[in-house]
Formats: C-alpha cells, sequence, structure tokens
C-alpha cells in the first residue's frame, strides 16, 4: 500500500505530465498544430471539427465543447472514469511511456490514421474490450472489423465500423478516434422501418436488446451528431424512424429537430430513460 508522502509527490508530477503524450498513449493525435497550442478532436466526445484545445506553453487541455478543461491528471480521470487514485496508478504503471516535459512539435499538418488491413475480430484485446461492453463477438461480427492501421509509422488495431465513404470509426479500450473521410454508416435492408442510433456501440447494443427489430430495419449510424443535417434526406421514404439517441441535451437537441421535420419519427429514450445511452443500460441489466 503506498504511503501519503509518495503519493502525494506522485500528484505534484502528474501535474506536469506531458498532455500530448498523454493523449498519444490513448491513441489521440493532433488535427492541427500552432505555435502555442495544438487542436484535436475532443477524445471526451463525439465531434468532426476538433475543439479540444492544448496549451503548449501552459501544458493544460480545454474541451470547448463541454466547457472544462484541467491538467494531465484531470484529463485522465475523464478519459478513463477513474478516481485520481487510480489515475495515479495507471501513470505509475505506464510511467515509461510518459514525458514530463513539454514535446517539441513543428509547426504542420498532423499526419493522419491509415488503415493498412481488416479481418475479422479475432484479436484477444479486442474480444475482451468487447466484452467489457457487454457485446458478445457473433454480434459485432457481421457489422465491424478488426481494423489495423498506422499513425507516424506505429501500428495500432481497433474495433472498425466502416461508412459508405470508406472511413472507420475506430474504438478500442484506449481509443476513440476515425480515420478519412468521417461519415455516417447506413445499413440498407430494403425496410420501411429506419432505426437511427449515436455510436457504434449504441447499435450494437441495440442489436442484442432488439434483436429481431433490428434485423428487419434500415440502420443509420450517425458517429457524430454534427451528421443529423446530412441524414434528413434519406428520412423522407420510410414509414416509421425510431430515435435512440443519448439521453444528454446534445441528444435531446437533435431528437427534438428530426422530430419536427418528420411526423414519421418517433423518440425512443423511453426505452434507456433511466441511463446515458443504450450501451449503459446494456451494461447495468447485465450486471
Amino acid at each position: 500500500m503506498k504511503k501519503e508522502k509518495e503519493i502525494g509527490v506522485t500528484c505534484e508530477r502528474a501535474r506536469s505530465i506531458c498532455i500530448v503524450k498523454i493523449l498519444a498513449k490513448l491513441g489521440h493525435f493532433p488535427s492541427r498544430i500552432a505555435e502555442k497550442e495544438a487542436w484535436f478532436l475532443s477524445p471526451l466526445r463525439s465531434e468532426t471539427q476538433a475543439s479540444f484545445k492544448v496549451s503548449l506553453k501552459l501544458n493544460r487541455w480545454y474541451d470547448h465543447g463541454l466547457g472544462k478543461g484541467g491538467n494531465g491528471l484531470d484529463l485522465i480521470v475523464a478519459i478513463k472514469n477513474f478516481s485520481v487514485k487510480q489515475a495515479l496508478e495507471f501513470l505509475e504503471d505506464n510511467c515509461d511511456s510518459f514525458s514530463f516535459q513539454q514535446p517539441i512539435l513543428k509547426k504542420r499538418t498532423a499526419s493522419k490514421i491509415e488503415v493498412l488491413r481488416t479481418r475479422e475480430i479475432e484479436h484477444e484485446a479486442l474480444t475482451q474490450y468487447l466484452a467489457k461492453r457487454e457485446i458478445p463477438v457473433k454480434i459485432a461480427q457481421p457489422y465491424c472489423k478488426e481494423v489495423w492501421f498506422s499513425y507516424s509509422g506505429k501500428e495500432y488495431f481497433a474495433i472498425g465500423l466502416e461508412n459508405p465513404l470508406g472511413g472507420w470509426e475506430l474504438r478500442n479500450s484506449y481509443f476513440k478516434g476515425s480515420s478519412s473521410p468521417k461519415s455516417y454508416t447506413y445499413i440498407k435492408r430494403k425496410s420501411k422501418t429506419l432505426l437511427i442510433t449515436e455510436g457504434m456501440f449504441d447499435f450494437l447494443s441495440l442489436a442484442i436488446l432488439e434483436e429481431d427489430l433490428v434485423k428487419a430495419s434500415d440502420i443509420i449510424i450517425l458517429n457524430s451528431l454534427a451528421f443529423t443535417n446530412k441524414i434528413t434526406g434519406h428520412l423522407t421514404n420510410y414509414e416509421n424512424i425510431r430515435l435512440y439517441l443519448d439521453n444528454d441535451p446534445a441528444g435531446d437537441q437533435a431528437t427534438a429537430k428530426i422530430l419536427k421535420l418528420f411526423r414519421s419519427a418517433t423518440d425512443e429514450r423511453n426505452s434507456f430513460k433511466n441511463y446515458k445511452d443504450l450501451n449503459e443500460k446494456l451494461m447495468q441489466c447485465k450486471k
């Protein structure tokens, strides 16, 4: 068990940990770099325009979409949903991967994620990640792939959901991102019923909670609420549109917009009204 003095020293060091290094370790890389700051797609929510700023001078982060920020320790607590003690243990276990000095970043366009290959989901780390989210591999496999990709000369792997433009939503235990071009995912079955979810794991959760409905319906996974306006042209073809967006202010706004435009649309969030989203409900129900 750690002594109080040791924990205090660890906290002091954690305040100076390089935030860019933390984000890189967790699979998040800058979309653009200026002289004094780096901009990222938020690791705390879905977005298509980078609004997560890291001050290279102050070594502080600020998420403009959420209106909050902090130091490296605060960031790990927020991303991993850790207590401060758990975050300190995480830093100690990974201390060789982090730097306590600011990195030297050249002002240039950041490298892009390049998809190298895809295959059926096999890697043990990914099957364990799915199990942690209460998603059986057999549910994910018809829709998702194991995607290997490179960034700045290093290889990574993740659960991938492809969109019609050839881009991929990529998820693993440490990473939440996407390859270009980013778009919504559209699964067509020539049905008159359309189900709309916000993200990959919302959809996979719905495939468990409402298996027959999912198999008989067309699906749109937004991958970001920024695509809400872009899907409206498809919605005119459906007699029944069922909305399963998150129970948060952004989900409220997007749901209200579609309900106003289409009489055939219904808000299905009452089925998980006590939870933030479908995956949270699934995980709690399994427990």
